[in-house]
């Protein structure tokens, strides 16, 4: 197997499709007979990033690369983009609105867990232009 590609979009404001792509990638990662471990671990990261764009960024791409050693995820959007990365992987730290807030969303974990989850994480992001994000995971 050289690697698998799988690319998704990701609709913003969108709760009841937020998920799929984590939940397609699951999937694949089953069929291929992953350590249900790792997949735990890429699931519950990129649902977490997956959540992000719906709340924050009005949708983007989510980007699986599946190689025999590891997945790298990639979530991409053109959203406003985090002003302050530091204070945004501070747990509990949440710009979420209350509408979001009472929909059980925006906690402030997503993206702690999303580091606490992987091997590597990258956040890079520019205000008013968006944010990308790089997870791996090494099986």
């Amino acid at each position: 197997m050289q690697h698998i590609h799988l690319e998704y979009d990701v609709d913003g404001n969108n709760f009841v499709s937020a998920g799929q792509a984590t939940e397609n990638v699951k999937f694949c990662l089953k069929g291929l007979g992953i350590n249900p471990q790792m997949i735990r671990r890429i699931a519950i990261a990129m649902y977490e990033g997956e959540i992000n764009m719906v709340i924050h960024a009005n949708g983007g791409k989510a980007i699986a690369d599946i190689y025999m050693d590891k997945i790298v995820v990639q979530l991409v959007d053109t959203g406003e983009g985090i002003a302050d990365i530091n204070q945004a992987m501070q747990p509990g730290f949440s710009t979420a609105t209350e509408d979001v807030r009472s929909l059980g969303f925006g906690a402030g974990m997503g993206l702690p867990n999303m580091r606490k989850y992987t091997d590597e994480f990258e956040i890079e992001s520019t205000v008013g232009v968006g944010t990308h994000i790089t997870m791996t995971v090494k099986f």
